[in-house]
């Protein structure tokens, strides 16, 4: 057998993850639910209550769809590459083997042997179809340097680090709201209005008192605290963090646990408190956000979907990952929703401690006010350097990075990394605000521009490629051309009405 055929048969059998770094499918959707149901749930209860229960109800399971349609889009597209790496590694095969057959045969006889070595790639029946497959590991940079051109490279990082920044901005907030809230003093019942809580005195003093020290003082320590402790780890690269995600996705389970057997609880001690519209548009711009940050996961799917065993069934096994999910979501926000009459942005704000003689409930009170401050502080410094290396990658060279000067590589980026989410939520508390502008745009762009334009590219680029005839088995269920264009359409329509909406409330 030519030598060719032997290095293609090795190499469109052996994956490329390594046999111990592989896990069931079982696991690799845990892994996928835990990336899914993160900061952006604890924002979910407030929004659904103020677009009404019927409403955010068909929003969530909606956009719930749109999301595992994308997923759909990015998994063919990785298939699309490793097909692309395939079809060029057999390329160097065969030039390989050509070389060989010049030195030691006769010019006829090489010509014979070249018109072997282009058969399997056009008329071969079952070689051509294992060239889709998801054996390796192709992240969602690499795919758009694969499918896309110079703007749309561009484009895909500006998107991608815009959504980085907004989640810096979201993590640090969140954070500083969380301590300030416990460290400060309860607001008064009778204060309903939420704009004017952050001008109250920390502690209790007259509220008269012009030296009193204000709440949204302590919100700025503690978000200056915050980044001076966590800021410094993207001057450095964060590694081996298996324990600890395993630790955040243990306390995350925890605590929404908790939160939902608490609301449970006072809503068969003391029935309903809160009694949300059951249609409310004036809210649907702020849950469009949230729903959208809520189900983010796209940008991590490669690394989460590569090491799977046995991935034959891999689409039916995430859509029901996906029911699960808004399942959860829904008993969380329903839950939320009816226990509670005011609702904090951030759900956990509703459990801030209070004086209380059960020791035991204190304390489940305290976890749950602390909790983004554990999960969220060992997140940031990972998704700071991630940013690092996004910005990076946008304004530099990545194959010469070590050419370029100390200053640049190693203090400018990481300080231009930190610097503006500092500056964003020193001024700008308001977490629903962040989360709509984050899931509103940028997450629109992760989630749907950006995997349907590279299925289309990718689908183009592989005709070309292999021709007609070779199937990837891994293909979207919604692969017909008109769900690409609804999907367009519908992001372009949703993108419109929040600017509106924005700027209507900002008139």
């Amino acid at each position: 057998m030519p030598r060719f055929l032997l290095g293609l048969g090795r190499m469109l059998r052996m994956p490329v993850t390594e046999p111990g770094d592989q896990y069931s499918v079982w696991v690799g959707l845990i892994y996928i639910f835990n990336l899914i149901v993160g900061t952006g749930a604890l924002t979910l209860p407030a929004a659904f209550a103020r677009a009404g229960w019927g409403l955010s109800t068909i929003s969530l399971l909606f956009l719930a769809f749109m999301s595992f349609l994308n997923a759909t889009y990015v998994i063919e597209t990785m298939a699309s590459a490793n097909a692309v790496y395939k079809w060029k590694r057999l390329q160097s095969i065969k030039r390989d083997s050509i070389q060989d057959h010049d030195s030691d045969e006769e010019h006829t006889n090489t010509q014979s042997s070249h018109g072997d070595l282009e058969e399997p790639l056009v008329c071969g029946d079952t070689i051509p179809s294992r060239y889709y497959s998801l054996d390796r590991h192709v992240e969602l940079g690499e795919m758009a340097n694969l499918f896309f051109n110079k703007i749309g490279r561009t484009a895909f990082y500006c998107a991608l680090c815009t959504y980085l920044y907004g989640d810096l901005s979201i993590y640090s907030a969140a954070v500083a709201k969380s301590v300030m809230d416990v460290t400060c003093s309860p607001v008064p019942t009778n204060m309903t209005n939420s704009a004017s809580w952050d001008h109250l005195p920390c502690f209790n003093s007259s509220a008269a008192d012009p030296t009193a020290y204000t709440r949204l003082d302590l919100y700025r320590v503690a978000l200056l605290t915050f980044v001076a402790v966590m800021g410094p780890f993207v001057f450095f690269n964060v590694q081996k963090t298996k324990y600890l995600q395993l630790f955040t996705s243990g306390m995350r389970w925890l605590a929404f646990t908790i939160m939902i057997s608490m609301a449970i609880h006072l809503l068969i001690g003391r029935g309903p408190q809160g009694h949300p519209p059951a249609f409310d548009v004036t809210g649907m711009p702020t849950l469009f956000g949230v729903c959208v940050y809520s189900f983010m996961c796209h940008h991590s799917l490669p690394g989460l979907i590569t090491p799977i065993r046995g991935k034959s069934h891999l689409g039916l096994h995430l859509s029901l990952n996906y029911a699960v999910i808004a399942i959860f979501y829904l008993l969380l926000a329903f839950t939320g929703a009816f226990a509670f009459a005011q609702l904090s942005d951030l759900y956990t704000l509703n459990f801030v401690p209070t004086d209380n003689e059960n020791i035991f409930l204190e304390i489940v009170e305290y976890f749950l006010a602390l909790f983004p401050v554990f999960t969220l502080s060992t997140s940031f410094p990972i998704i700071a350097i991630t940013l690092r290396n996004n910005l990076q990658s946008l304004f530099l060279d990545t194959a010469r990075l070590e050419s370029y000067n100390f200053i640049l590589r190693k203090l400018l980026f990481p300080i231009i990394t930190v610097v503006p989410p500092i500056l964003l939520t020193y001024y700008l508390e308001d977490i629903s605000i962040l989360i709509e502008f984050t899931g509103s745009y940028a997450g629109t762009a992760i989630q749907y521009f950006i995997p349907t334009f590279l299925v289309i590219s990718a689908r183009r680029h592989c005709t070309n490629l292999l021709g007609l005839g070779v199937v990837n088995h891994y293909k979207s269920p919604f692969s017909h051309v008109a769900w690409a264009v609804f999907v367009l359409l519908w992001s372009a329509m949703c993108i419109i009405l929040v600017t509106v909406h924005i700027f209507e409330k900002n008139l």
